[in-house]
This record gives structure tokens, sequence and C-alpha cells, in this order.
């Protein structure tokens, strides 16, 4: 039996288009796929040089807070206190973990930060033209940031003195931080990253809890709030 002409053209077609047999297909877990695309995604979006300066400052000011933290329980303070730097060694650790990872990923200079606070700024590279501006960063325009003259009259105190010294000048360290939150907001084109807005907002809203938390504790033990 013979095919109509219009008949055997649609046959001939449906035959081109029909899939060859092939072996079978490793099937792609769902969650990996999302996570790789995230991922993609999340390095597309737009940051700003302010954005790299607020990650990278903002790593050497949690470093300083994790090292005079790490000071409370070989200076005599109370258990009050101990729990106080337990916190925020535990959360600004977490969060210098997360803005290294953040500039990694978008192939900027990293800090590195040790267990006691110590901050190693990154070589330069010398094919990156980024590299020297974030350098220069590095240890400037921190607000709240002790001195080093700061430094060593908190580390010579003991007990009580320590204490309220430290918390005196914890406050104004975590009032930088809330400062450099609102310095890279007011900054044109910055925190359109979802991660740097996110974070930036954390860190304002946890940095000013905490203040309220050591006010109270400083009141308790009888010292005069910092200006």
């Amino acid at each position: 039996m013979h095919l109509a002409p219009a008949l055997l053209l649609t046959a001939v077609t449906l035959a081109a288009c029909a899939p060859m047999a092939r072996g079978p297909v490793a099937a792609v877990p769902v969650a990996d796929v999302g996570a790789a695309q995230a991922q993609r995604d999340s390095l597309r979006l737009p940051y700003s040089e302010a954005d790299v300066t607020f990650m990278t400052d903002m790593i050497g000011h949690h470093a300083q807070a994790i090292m005079i933290s790490r000071w409370v329980p070989t200076h005599g303070a109370d258990s009050s206190m101990r729990i106080l730097a337990a916190r925020i060694i535990n959360s600004q650790t977490d969060d210098i973990t997360l803005m290294r990872n953040w500039l990694r990923d978008r192939g900027r200079p990293v800090p590195s930060v040790d267990e006691n606070g110590v901050v190693t700024p990154p070589k330069a590279d010398p094919d990156d033209e980024h590299a020297g501006h974030d350098m220069g960063h590095m240890g400037h325009s921190m607000a709240g940031m002790l001195s080093p003259a700061q430094l060593a009259e908190l580390d010579a105190a003991r007990g009580e003195a320590f204490e309220i010294l430290f918390l005196q000048r914890m406050i104004n360290h975590h009032r930088g931080a809330v400062t450099m939150v609102q310095t890279l907001i007011r900054s044109e084109g910055a925190a359109l990253d979802e991660t740097v807005f996110r974070f930036a907002a954390d860190v304002e809203v946890d940095q000013s809890t905490e203040i309220r938390r050591m006010l109270h504790m400083l009141l308790e033990k009888g010292g005069i709030p910092p200006a």
C-alpha cells in the first residue's frame, strides 16, 4: 500500500524529530542545581567599591573586638562578662568567615584573621588594579577602633576596673560599627548586593542590641557610660 505524498512527508518529518535512543542520564539533585544557580546569581549581582571597603574594613573592626574579648577570662572579669565576651567572639568569628568568603568569591584581596583576632592584610597582587585600593582601606576610616594607647590601658587593667573599661570601650567600638553601616548605606550604589545588604542590616541590629545590654551592665557596675 502506497502512502499519499502528504502523509509520507508527515511520516518522514516525525521520524526525523523523534529522539534518538540514549543510555540512562544521571539525575542531578534539584537542591544541587538550585544551590549552583544561587551562587551564580549572587556573583552577578552588582556591588560597589564601597561594598568592598565596608567588608574589608569590617573584618579588621571585628578582629579587634575578638582580640580584646579574649582578654576577659585572663583579666579577672566575672561570669557575666565572660558570657558577653564569648557571645562577641562567636558571632563576630562567623561574620568574618562570611566577609572573607564574599571577598574571595569576587576575586578581591582577603585579609586573614587568626583565632586571637590578629589581622594579616592580603599581599597586593601587582596585576590586580583593585589591590592597592583595598589594601589602602585596611586600618583606616574604621570608627570606634581602639588606639594603641587605649589597648595598652585596657590590657593593664584587672578585675572591676577592667570590666568597666572594657564595657566603655566596647560600647564605643560597637557604635563605630553602626556608624560604618550608616556610611555604607549613604554611599551611592552601595548595598545593592543582597549579601552585603543583609549583613549590614544584621550588624546594625545586633550591635545596637549589645550596646543596650552593655550599658545596663556598665550601670550595674557603677561605671559611667561613654559620651
